[in-house]
Formats: C-alpha cells, structure tokens, sequence
C-alpha cells in the first residue's frame, strides 16, 4: 500500500490589492538593497496551534487571510510588485507594481506531526520545506528581468493548528520593513479593515531618504547586473539534507552570568551585552563542531537611527550595515573561547556605532576587511531580539513557534525575543546532524553555567520530573551524559523531554521561587 503525500495542495490563490487602490509605481533601490540582490531569499514559518476542521479552515481562515492580505497590499505595494533588474548599471534596480500583478498565495494540507516540527528538539530540515513556497520563476526580457519578490503558503495540520510561511527576495527590505508589514497584515486580519491600522499603525516610508550616489554606484557595479540575463539563480530550498534544527533559550538570568563571567574574566570591555554574549556563546559552541581554520561571524546593525540626519523607522526597504569579527578556531573553543569570543563582538559593534566617520561604510573597508584573513566559515544572524515577531496575531492567537528557514543554507543562525518572556533570547541553530552532535548545545545550555563548559559526568542521571528547578539543582543541575542523546540519536519526537528539560531548567529564577526570572 502506498504511502500518503506528505503536502497536498487545496487552492492556489493569486491575491492582489482592492481594485483601482494602487496606480502603477515603482520603488528604486539604493546601495542599502544592491546587497542582496544576488543572495538567497528569506523563508520563515509561523505555527499557529488552534485545533481547527479542515472545514472551519477553507470556510473562515482561509478567506480571512485572503482578504486582509489584500488589504495589507494597497499599503505595501512592493510586496505585490516584481524586482526589475536592468543590463547595466547606469540603470538603478527597481521594484515595480503594475495593475493586475499579484501574489500568489498557497492553501495546503500537511500530514507531519505539528509537535515535533514546533519543539526546539532537533528536527529534520528538509520536514519545513514543505511549508514555505518558492518564488515564481524569473522572467528575461531583452531589456531586463523581471524576478518575483514575495510568496505565502498556509498549511493546515487538521485537528492542531497551521502554518504561515513566507518567502520573500531580500532587496524587498530587512527584518524591520518584514515586521511592519506583518504587524499592519495581523492587524486587519483582526478588524477585518485597515481603520484601526490606519489610525495606531505606521505607513511604510517610501521616500528615498537615503542619498549616497558614491555608494550606489560602486555597490551596484560590485553586484554584476550586467550578468544577471546568463547566471542569476533564485529559488534556493531543496530536498532531502542531512541538516538539523534545534532552538536554544537563552533566560534572562543565563544571559546574566554570561554578562558577568565576561566582565570577570575582561573588566575593561568597553561593551558587553545580552546580544553580544549570545552571539559570543552560539559561535564559540559552533567552532567546536567544525574543524576549520577561520571563523567569521556577523550580524547587521539598522541604520535607520543612526545615519545623520536620522531616517524614519517606517523607512521602507533594507537599511543596515554589517558589522563582526574573526579569529582561529582554536582560539574560540572552551570557557576562555567563549570570553573571547566575546569580547571581540562587543568590541567590534562598540566601533561601528563609535566611528567618527559615520556607520555607513564603503565596499572597500568590507574588502580590507576579508582580505586580512580569509575565513573558512562564515556565519551570520538573521532577525533581531527588538522585533517582537511573537506578537504576531492574526486574530487566532499569538504563534506557538517561529521559524527561519533561509538559515539552512546561507550560513545563519536566527535570533528573536522569546514567546513568553521578551528579556529571553529563542536562537535557532542548523548544523548537519555530526556538527550537531559535536557542538553539544544540550552540554553547555544548563542552569549551571557560572561553571561554563564543565564536563559530563560518564553516568547518566535520572532525568527532572519536572521543569521547575529548586535552588539546589540550580546549584548542582542534573547533567545528561553525552551518549543518552548522541547514540540514539534518530531526530525522534522522544528525544525531546531529553533536550526541553536541559534548555528549560534555567528558566527559574536563581532563588528557586518557581517563577521565569
């Protein structure tokens, strides 16, 4: 007997913008967006948990999401509209809107186990592909191209929930213009019109406000537009990898002591931060499951408020700079890795946005940057701790879990403030399933973290009853031996209590009163 598809498609859908509310427009791009027009799209994914019929999905949900986005369109218009490149780079790149250009959204049925896909366990990468759609394919013109920017796809596990996954090219905009978008979709699919967006929301910002025509030039020839017509690739997502996902909580309280362990051990860091000890902490773990010579490791920073004179928050498009650090390997690994680690992203972030020259750089310093070193590895952050993407409600609850997907193959991890607790950190992790096994994020994610890296013990103890940890075991916390997890490893649903319970523990507070500190 055969086997049942994992996805089946309901509806595919083509959405556009109310009639006669949107004019043919085109938004020109600047240095900010050449950046990315040759790199990978994003790919993210909100789970929904509502225990909802398949009816009750095709005959509420579904037209609700419809028309909201929609709606949501007449404001963005970029988001309905194509990415059009020109042969030369006389010409700037542009994303233009035309009457009758739409999106096309996707209705489907999905048969994986809606519990393991939203655990921070370990999963299978290639389960989530099912979930998020592609691009349209590009289109070639004699005097340009035409490359689609944006996608949805809606799934629905019966009986559980659904998701919302999303692809969109990132000359679209950053994380910030994604989040104003979602924030004005959620609030009319909610009111089910755009009055109470209208009146408390942000109109986007389309004004080119940012004006550096040194930089326009030189980014854009750096991205070879010319060569677009032959050799631009979209699309990205594939199939079956051996890749893994896991979800690492950083609380508020571990967060602390690495603050504080940092500041021991380098009293005078000029900057030290939840971010930068986060960031310090994912990329000392990583550089212990690979075996290369040089790490980089990055992370953007918005310029909205930083450029002078200052630009709107609701600035419509990309408007970040990159901003990281290198070093060997070896000098990144254990508790005085970590320490170094970082210190060297704190002192890097504290520079750029210290610089006397302004924060906005050219192509050259990036160069000068790469060519002192030419790092092996290179690993990046996708999203920010301030976008409150857990806030996302499109009227049936805030998401249960959030995932991007993009980092599976452009090197990142993700990062975003907790469901719960917005002082907490929810950091996403790829590596293929052995870098996973050797980075051993269940070792070093336990409560006792003032003795960071400590070893396993080579027996293992008798897994919490419970998640809520009294002072004692925040003193001495159960450690799982390496080998209950690593050896059986099967990416099973019955690993998790194995990895929850370890990440969980140090969500009580230090005086063990049972509350998220």
């Amino acid at each position: 007997m055969g086997s049942f598809p994992i996805l089946t498609i309901l509806e595919d859908s083509q959405v556009s913008p109310p009639p006669a509310t949107v004019t043919n427009r085109s938004l020109p791009l600047t240095f900010f967006d050449f950046l990315w027009l040759t790199e990978p799209p994003i790919n993210a994914v909100f789970f929904y948990d509502i225990p909802i019929t398949k009816s009750h999905f095709t005959e509420t949900i579904v037209p609700n999401l419809k028309n909201s986005l929609s709606i949501t369109l007449q404001h963005f218009f970029p988001f309905v509209g194509n990415l059009i490149v020109f042969p030369s780079s006389d010409q700037k790149p542009e994303i233009r809107y035309l009457e009758g250009d739409y999106v096309d959204v996707t209705f489907a049925e999905c048969n994986l186990d809606f519990n393991d896909l939203t655990g921070n366990h370990p999963r299978e990468c290639d389960k989530f592909y099912h979930l998020v759609p592609l691009l349209k394919r590009t289109v070639k013109v004699s005097d340009f191209i035409t490359i689609p920017v944006f996608s949805v796809q809606v799934t629905l596990f019966p009986n559980n929930g659904f998701s919302i996954g999303m692809t969109n090219h990132h000359s679209l905009g950053d994380a910030s213009t994604r989040f104003c978008f979602l924030k004005a979709w959620t609030s009319i699919a909610q009111s089910g019109t755009d009055e109470l967006f209208l009146t408390h929301g942000s109109l986007p910002v389309y004004d080119r406000l940012v004006k550096f025509p040194k930089l326009d030039e030189s980014y854009l020839k750096n991205a070879k537009v010319e060569t677009f017509n032959e050799e631009y690739k979209p699309r990205c997502l594939s199939g079956k990898t051996d890749k893994v996902r896991m979800t690492v909580i950083l609380t508020r309280s571990v967060l602390n002591r690495l603050k504080k362990l940092v500041l021991t051990q380098l009293p005078s860091l000029v900057y030290v931060s939840s971010f930068t000890v986060a960031c310090g902490y994912i990329w000392s773990c990583i550089a212990e499951s690979r075996n290369d010579e040089f790490e980089l490791f990055g992370f953007t920073i918005d310029c909205r408020a930083r450029l002078d004179p200052p630009i709107p928050a609701a600035y419509f498009g990309n408007c970040v700079t990159f901003c990281g650090n290198m070093d060997k390997t070896k000098l990144l690994m254990g508790k005085e890795g970590f320490v170094n680690a970082a210190k060297l992203l704190g002192e890097s972030l504290h520079n750029t946005l210290t610089d006397k020259d302004g924060i906005v750089k050219d192509l050259g310093s990036f160069e000068d940057f790469l060519s002192e070193l030419k790092p092996t590895t290179m690993i990046g952050v996708a999203g920010s701790p301030k976008l409150k993407f857990y806030d996302l409600d499109f009227g049936w609850g805030k998401p249960k879990k959030h995932e991007t997907i993009s980092i599976d193959y452009n090197g990142s991890i993700s990062m975003a403030a907790c469901k719960d607790q917005s002082e907490d950190l929810e950091i996403g992790v790829c590596l293929s399933a052995t870098e996973m096994e050797r980075a051993e994020f269940e070792e070093y994610f336990s409560p006792n973290l003032v003795t960071l890296f400590s070893p396993i013990p080579n027996t293992t103890t008798k897994q919490p009853s419970s998640l809520t940890a009294s002072t004692s075991d925040i003193a001495s916390p159960p450690l799982l031996c390496r080998t209950t997890v690593h050896r059986r490893f099967k990416l099973q649903p019955t690993n998790l209590p194995l990895f929850s319970t370890r990440l969980q523990l140090g969500c009580t507070r230090v005086d063990g009163s049972g509350a998220r500190a």
